[in-house]
């Protein structure tokens, strides 16, 4: 049986679907994008055929109804089929001819399936950062309502703490007109609401990073807390996947822009910011933590900042930090400068906000992060690597771009660099 290619056309309601077989093209019609009906659908396909469609919203689930039945699922990046995006006639059917015909020809860019555990990890993830935006929102309510009725700043460190809320309760609220009272408590109880449900996911998800090596690895990083890490275990998947550390640079979107044709000399520009926007913020928050301890990656950041500024030098960081994360990942090993007994501090918070219960009274995993004499023995260590990087890269220059260098793709970005370049993340 030959093999016949597959486009279909997503949508809500409906799905277009074309066939290509033997060269001829046929325009199958609407089918409802209902499970049912992409079930009844599935069975018509046999082990040879083939399937794209573009990723969307709710293609993962009709993924895994079709690939019970078809020999090849491909899911294909929007924002890389430029034959759909800048058509000048675009309609449903000439888009499910236009995914077919580019599958059928090879030439069609592919996006990575997770598998179930993945999904449902990124899944996870991605909700706790929505109820934080959430929770984050709320409290500039808060501040806001305080500002516009002209309400002193708050003398405690935190509004929504003990002492903040009791100021907040008895001296901010009776200077408020009633109905911005009412928002306040109104939007306070929804602030109370949040809190204990950010309070259950983290404890859901501090139990699976404890079943993950993967987390174990990367809390040795300086900067990188448990939910640091099990964001980005859940971004890469696969770590195997990227065959180097500029392959997952480049799907972070960390990779610089690039601009070069025939003779002329490439011209790099800001970071390309595709793939996940969460997952680029958790790395430069940790970026900002890690350079806050001696070691190497605050040596690395303070040359940076030397020639380029402060913002600029996070980013690199946060890129440096990326790169790091794919060695110790797929050497299996543990940051060469690390703390024992700070990441021994953070297993053991993961611990309890695992919900496993406290040891009075015991000496455990954490207690040595208490003895400051421990402490500042690991700090006068990572100081001392520090200043041998310092050292080592004081009489370092700048490369200059080389003049073949090839344009990204998103993925990969050439190894050079230029005083006259914008962004950071891609300074060595």
């Amino acid at each position: 049986m030959p093999t016949r290619f597959f486009g279909l056309d997503v949508h809500r309601e409906f799905t277009q679907v074309a066939v290509l077989e033997g060269g001829c093209l046929t325009h199958l019609g609407r089918i409802p994008t209902t499970p049912e009906a992409l079930r009844a659908f599935a069975r018509t396909l046999g082990s040879d055929d083939h399937v794209v469609l573009e990723a969307t919203g709710n293609t993962y689930a009709i993924v895994q109804v079709l690939k019970q039945h078809a020999g090849r699922i491909v899911v294909s990046n929007p924002l890389q089929t430029r034959a759909i995006a800048d058509a000048k006639i675009k309609t449903d059917k000439i888009d499910a001819e236009v995914l077919v015909r580019l599958l059928a020809g090879g030439w069609l860019p592919e996006v990575w399936v997770p598998d179930a555990d993945t999904q449902a990890l990124r899944q996870r993830v991605a909700y706790r950062v929505r109820l934080v935006r959430h929770h984050t929102r709320l409290k500039n309510r808060i501040h806001g309502v305080l500002h516009r009725n002209l309400v002193p700043g708050c003398p405690r460190t935190d509004i929504f703490g003990k002492a903040g809320l009791q100021w907040l309760m008895e001296h901010a609220l009776p200077q408020l007109p009633a109905h911005e009272q009412e928002i306040v408590l109104a939007t306070l109880r929804q602030v109370e609401s949040l809190r204990v449900e950010l309070v259950q996911v983290g404890q859901t998800l501090a139990a699976l990073a404890l079943e993950r090596p993967f987390v174990h690895r990367l809390i040795t990083i300086p900067g990188i807390d448990a939910v640091t890490a099990l964001t980005l275990v859940a971004v890469i998947g696969d770590i195997h996947r990227f065959r180097s550390p500029t392959k997952l640079v480049g799907y972070f979107g960390l990779d610089p822009r690039v601009r070069q044709s025939g003779s002329h000399t490439a011209r790099y520009g800001a970071i390309t910011k595709r793939g996940r926007a969460h997952a680029r913020a958790v790395l430069v928050e940790a970026a900002w933590a890690a350079i806050k301890s001696p070691g190497p990656l605050r040596g690395f950041y303070q040359r940076v900042r030397a020639r380029r500024g402060p913002q600029i030098a996070a980013v690199a960081t946060a890129r440096k930090i990326l790169v790091v994360a794919w060695h110790l990942l797929t050497e299996d090993k543990d940051y060469a400068f690390v703390r024992p007994s700070l990441v021994g501090r953070k297993y053991r918070t993961l611990e309890l906000d695992a919900g496993q219960p406290a040891k009075f009274g015991k000496r455990g995993i954490g207690y040595a992060y208490n003895l400051k004499t421990v402490r500042q023995r690991e700090l006068d260590i990572c100081l001392q690597a520090e200043r041998a990087y310092t050292e080592l890269t004081r009489n370092w220059q700048p490369r200059q771009p080389q003049q073949d260098a090839g344009a990204t793709n998103g993925e990969a970005t050439p190894r050079r660099r230029s005083t006259n370049q914008r962004g950071g993340a891609f300074i060595p």
